[in-house]
């Protein structure tokens, strides 16, 4: 009887409200060390590629890739910039146990700003232009919204 009870009483103390709280926190924590180390890597990984992409285009000709692929390799410099935010997000995290809302909108308003950027508009329609400056508007009125609400 005193085994099954020390069992409850232990069952009972890890249910409770601030040891659940705990473990949940201890695994977020271990989630975010995860993908922080994921997008270590994925950031050498583009590094790699960037170099690689330019060094390719580089040797075979030189006016190429000022006519064709500059859009391209302002695409990759983007994708590692867009990389490093998400990076900073996931250590803000770490740091401060809250997701920094400002960060997110800056980092969103760098991705769509990346779109905006290697924009075909051959292979687009002009309701995707829109589409991108009423989410540049949107995002740029949230951030205006985060930065004078964090002032006061």
């Amino acid at each position: 009887m005193s085994r099954k009870r020390t069992f409850f009483e232990s069952l009972t103390h890890w249910f409770s409200d601030e040891s659940f709280l705990h473990l949940l926190e201890e695994i977020q924590v271990a989630v975010a060390k995860t993908l922080s180390i994921a997008m270590v890597i994925i950031i050498i990984v583009c590094c790699g590629q960037l170099i690689l992409y330019l060094s390719q285009k580089l040797l075979t000709d030189s006016t190429f890739i000022f006519k064709v692929s500059l859009f391209e390799i302002f695409g990759l410099f983007l994708n590692i910039l867009i990389a490093f935010e998400i990076l900073e997000n996931i250590s803000g995290y770490l740091k401060k146990h809250v997701i920094q809302v400002e960060l997110v909108i800056v980092t969103s308003l760098i991705a769509v700003g990346r779109k905006i950027i290697i924009f075909d508009l051959d292979k687009k329609t002009g309701g995707d232009l829109i589409g991108l400056a009423v989410a540049v508007l949107a995002l740029s009125i949230s951030y205006l919204i985060v930065r004078l609400n964090k002032n006061k």
